[in-house]
């Protein structure tokens, strides 16, 4: 990998993460459109960091007061006292399923479910998934039921979406996407769905990382050269990714996801077409 490369997966990983288009996917795609070898799941855990450091920089506020919250509510022996405290407590159990799943399937999910066969079909499948999603909502909203809001989120939410937020596991769904979905079909406003996915995000990220670099160090810093790349495609990423946040948030208020639907659509059906006529080796 030269450092060219690194910053192009620096600011694929950047774009993608927090859009409903998989970071994962993108991360396999571009290197074999343009004939580099695969990073690797390691490399693509690591710098998934970058963008953890961007929702941390995002969300700060809210997330000091919901860690503060939840240590008060645990001293205090009233842990479910306050919203913030079982926000806390709902990102924990929302948590559970992914890092569970992904122990049990680690070696499926770095190995042939990275197959381009499998990426391009969970890029088509999410695509119509989310399309009944946004049905759902605006069906919700002609009926003259009020959409949720994070202040009005229960465990239901909590678990529901954390059971979503395990289908990412499979490369091409998104993990943004997949509990953006869950969130939509539970009754929540698209900006309230992409802000919990943020939030639940930060643990698996995190730990995914870390277990990453931890297990695969060798490997990933085994020259000087090694260690720039990953450090230019995590820090790329978090300036991306900061950015990509502001962006969805502010295009949710006003929009629906229909153009990430679009795009996942097409996207899924070029990777058929390129797979099947030799252009793409899966």
């Amino acid at each position: 990998m030269t450092i060219g490369q690194a910053v192009i997966y620096g600011v694929v990983q950047g774009l993608t993460e927090y859009l409903p288009i998989s970071s994962t996917a993108h991360l396999r795609i571009v290197p074999a459109l343009f004939g580099w070898g695969d990073p690797g799941a390691a490399f693509t855990a690591v710098i998934q960091i970058g963008t953890l450091i961007a929702v941390l920089g995002y969300f700060s506020k809210d997330i000091l007061r919901i860690e503060r919250a939840t240590i008060q509510g645990i001293v205090g022996g009233k842990p479910f006292e306050t919203l913030d405290s079982r926000m806390g407590w709902m990102i924990a159990i929302g948590t559970a399923p992914v890092v569970v799943l992904g122990l049990l399937f680690k070696k499926n999910i770095e190995t042939n479910l990275r197959s381009l066969y499998v990426i391009a079909t969970a890029m088509i499948a999410l695509a119509l998934v989310l399309m009944l999603a946004e049905w759902t909502v605006r069906r919700r909203a002609q009926a003259g039921h009020k959409l949720k809001e994070l202040a009005d989120l229960g465990w239901l939410d909590a678990i529901v979406v954390g059971l979503s937020q395990a289908v990412a596991l499979v490369p091409g769904s998104s993990r943004s996407g997949v509990t953006i979905t869950g969130g939509l079909f539970l009754g929540m406003t698209r900006e309230t769905a992409a802000r919990f996915s943020f939030l639940l995000s930060l643990p698996s990220v995190f730990a995914a990382g870390m277990y990453e670099m931890i297990k695969h160090r060798h490997e990933l810093l085994a020259t000087r050269s090694d260690e720039m790349n990953l450090i230019a495609a995590t820090v790329v990423s978090l300036v991306v990714g900061y950015a990509s946040i502001a962006f969805l948030l502010g295009y949710l208020k006003k929009h629906t996801t229909y153009v990430f639907i679009v795009y996942r659509l097409l996207l899924g059906a070029l990777l058929f077409v390129l797979l099947s006529t030799g252009k793409l080796q899966p």
